[in-house]
């Protein structure tokens, strides 16, 4: 139970640091028994993917400046929900990320 545990923190904790690769390697490496940790690795997976396709989109939009502000505000965002994010997983509840696309099931 432990180990889900701090493979949940890891997943959502990961993301501010490796984007979505930190919580697609935790996906991939737990195991079916490890529903918990699996779960919240998905979560933090939809979430990057979502941060990913925004700060694309953001800095395709730099040329008419407005870019500036959602690069901004996805960083702001990934570290802000990626803590709360972690605290809930370290009190053994689920988290929702607020805005996510849902791509994992």
């Amino acid at each position: 139970m432990e180990d889900q545990k701090t493979m949940s923190i890891l997943a959502h904790i990961l993301g501010i640091f490796t984007s979505f690769v930190g919580a697609l390697i935790i996906f991939l490496v737990a195991r079916d028994d490890q529903s918990i940790a699996k779960a919240h690795a998905k979560e933090a997976l939809n979430f990057q993917i979502t941060l990913a396709l925004v700060a694309a989109i953001s800095a395709i939009l730099i040329i008419v400046i407005i870019g500036f502000i959602g690069l901004a505000a996805v960083a702001i965002g990934n570290v802000v929900f990626s803590i709360l994010a972690a605290m809930a997983a370290s009190r053994d509840e689920e988290y929702r990320y607020p805005l996510t696309l849902r791509l994992l099931k």
